[in-house]
């Protein structure tokens, strides 16, 4: 069973639960999915699938609770038996296959049966994409969602399944770390699709994507990490541009009562002379308002 029909069937016990209607219904679709569906961690991310089935544990029908607890620690199983098995290839210095328990998903896993994105990366977004973000109950996170995606589809052509399951395992992650939908979220959300928009910065995508940066550790991550090395590199040197320019001695001004400025009739004027002409001609005065900010000079 592949991301797409494990949603699908998700979506359909959730509706059948939800209008009431015979138990029957409900405990076919679970027994499906505990016979069909071996469902990977990122599966289970991108379609909630079991959030949306751990929530049937305490449903008042004993037996769909009690189909629904099974299920719940079948996929457990899975997922351990996944993060165990692409340890034990970590060691081993070779990349994790996907769980033999899940054929469906083999093509989607497998290196080079991978649908790379063929248009423009330049211009990629979840809803050029085609790609449905409503992963949530809530209108606020799906928006997340499809911001992180926009965020980490640009530039990239890693297939669309790839950038929407990282995008709501980052938005998840989010999630749980402020607590919810507050003020602190969305401003996270918003620095994290700046950073991964931003033009000098394109190896924070790719380390997303690539597992180099968890969602958990990406979330956490102050804007001064979220730089990248070219980032920083320019804004010591413009530190440093800042410290010679403040090292430098200014020309000491006077201040004048007699002088009026022309804009504002102050006679709160700064003045400076400098020789800018040959020596036999007059100094040239520089004159500002200290009231009004204008400039003007006379020899």
């Amino acid at each position: 069973m592949d991301q797409r029909e494990l949603e699908s069937r998700v979506k359909a016990l959730t509706k059948s639960v939800a209008a009431n209607e015979p138990p029957e219904n409900a405990l076919k679709l679970l027994e499906s999915l505990k016979k069909d569906a071996s469902p990977t961690e990122e599966m289970l991310r991108a379609t909630r699938a079991g959030v949306f089935v751990g929530k049937l544990r305490s449903n008042p029908n004993k037996e769909i609770a009690r189909a629904a607890t099974e299920l719940v620690v079948k996929w457990k199983k899975l997922v351990e038996q996944e993060k165990n098995s692409k340890l034990q290839k970590a060691k081993m210095g070779s990349p994790a296959p996907a769980p033999a328990s899940s054929p469906a998903m083999a093509p989607a896993t497998t290196g080079g049966a991978k649908k790379a994105f063929k248009g423009d990366p330049e211009k990629r977004k979840h809803d050029t994409d085609g790609v449905d973000i409503k992963r949530t109950d809530s209108n606020v996170r799906n928006q997340c969602i499809g911001l992180i995606y926009n965020g980490l589809a640009y530039r990239s052509r890693e297939s669309e399944s790839d950038v929407i399951a990282k995008a709501v395992a980052v938005e998840h992650a989010a999630y749980v770390v402020f607590k919810g939908e507050t003020p602190e979220y969305k401003k996270k959300i918003r620095s994290l699709f700046a950073n991964l928009k931003n033009k000098s910065n394109k190896e924070l995508g790719r380390s997303v994507l690539g597992g180099e940066i968890s969602p958990e550790r990406f979330v956490s991550m102050t804007d001064e990490d979220l730089k990248s090395e070219e980032q920083r590199k320019k804004e010591i040197e413009l530190e440093k541009e800042n410290m010679k320019k403040a090292q430098v001695p200014m020309a000491e001004k006077s201040i004048s009562d007699s002088l009026e400025c022309s804009r504002c009739k102050q006679k709160k004027v700064s003045y400076t002379q400098a020789q800018t002409r040959s020596a036999d001609e007059p100094m040239t005065t520089f004159c500002e308002c200290m009231n009004c900010g204008h400039r003007w000079k006379f020899s």
